[in-house]
């Protein structure tokens, strides 16, 4: 692995710490927004990796190689695999971000052998400083508007590159090809059908396309764990697009007593990101019977709640605790060995 203070977007990280505006550097060979939405479709289509820089981005020849031997295929599971969201993991997006288009490629490949594998890399980069976090303030945000300030708060990489522009391109990148994920709602597979609900959450719907596709295929569906994918996806697409009939929807299926707990715990979620109402006694009361340790530990399947858990807590009990609860302090990471008791004495 490179040393990532050798690429050339390290003398802009430096500049921007020594009080550069990050402003003079948009639309130019560093920005990856910029970068990202010039590659041409063919070279998308026929994966002319070459024609995209990625040396301007840290660690970006590493991403095209996994790129490249992760459409190669090769078995039993190709090298390359877990890569971009490993590097995501690792608070570097930038390269991640070019990524995408072709992730999304492979993973619309339906005689692709690891498609499944790349499709659950397309959102990675499309998602920063969301591991662990459950409030209602934040666990489905999902920001949208002009380019430039869309995303200033998303802070710097542990590069110091602007985590908003990679997470804005990578976006961007999802939301050009949504017609390509479209289609991975109604695949056979209900663990790519949570896949693609997923990174379908992350689009910018301007017009509704994907909520409404969202909604058909939940009233097809018949697993009860992806109905709460296609929730959650729906409500997170809701939250940077306010739709108030979704929100009172959401409400009358937590409500339903008809419908399958994954699915009422979903839609509840949901509706306490979309609203500041106070959580009625009802919901309280709904939660506390459905919220189950097994059930918990099923709803981890949704990568939204596997990505939140932690610290012995499911997703789902972070989320209700966090949510419902949230002058609860967090449970300690580990137990101490050093920890002393109440009276001084060290435990063994």
């Amino acid at each position: 692995m490179s040393d990532w203070r050798t690429d050339p977007t390290y003398a802009m990280c430096r500049a921007l710490v020594n009080g550069a505006e990050l402003s003079s550097f948009a639309d130019g060979p560093f920005d990856v927004r910029a970068v990202a939405a010039a590659v041409r479709p063919e070279a998308k289509d026929r994966f002319l990796l070459d024609e995209v820089p990625w040396e301007n981005f840290p660690q970006g020849d590493q991403v095209r190689e996994a790129v490249r031997l992760l459409r190669a295929g090769g078995p039993p599971v190709p090298a390359g695999v877990g890569v971009v969201s490993g590097m995501c993991a690792n608070d570097m997006r930038a390269a991640a971000a070019l990524a995408v288009a072709f992730l999304i490629r492979i993973a619309a490949d339906l005689h692709h052998p690891h498609r499944t594998v790349a499709l659950a890399e397309v959102p990675a980069p499309a998602r920063a400083r969301y591991f662990g976090v459950a409030s209602r303030a934040e666990l489905l945000l999902h920001r949208t508007g002009p380019r430039q300030d869309d995303y200033d708060d998303y802070g710097s990489e542990v590069t110091g590159y602007p985590a908003g522009w990679s997470v804005a391109a990578a976006r961007a990148a999802i939301t050009a090809d949504a017609a390509l994920l479209l289609p991975l709602l109604h695949d056979p597979a209900p663990t790519t059908r949570i896949r693609a609900a997923y990174a379908l959450a992350t689009v910018t719907d301007l017009h509704g396309t994907v909520r409404t596709a969202l909604r058909a295929r939940f009233a097809a569906e018949p697993a009860p764990d992806v109905c709460a994918a296609l929730l959650l996806a729906t409500a997170e697409i809701t939250r940077a697009r306010p739709h108030s009939p979704t929100t009172v929807l959401l409400r009358e299926y937590w409500q339903d007593h008809t419908r399958a707990p994954e699915v009422r715990l979903a839609a509840a979620i949901g509706w306490l990101c979309l609203t500041d109402e106070a959580a009625p006694e009802d919901l309280r009361v709904a939660l506390d019977g459905l919220a189950t340790d097994e059930r918990a530990r099923t709803m981890d399947a949704l990568p939204w709640m596997a990505a939140v858990g932690g610290s012995g807590e499911t997703g789902l009990q972070r989320c209700l605790r966090r949510m419902l609860h949230p002058e609860q302090p967090d449970p300690m990471e580990y137990d101490d060995p050093w920890a002393r008791d109440a009276d001084g004495a060290s435990r063994p």
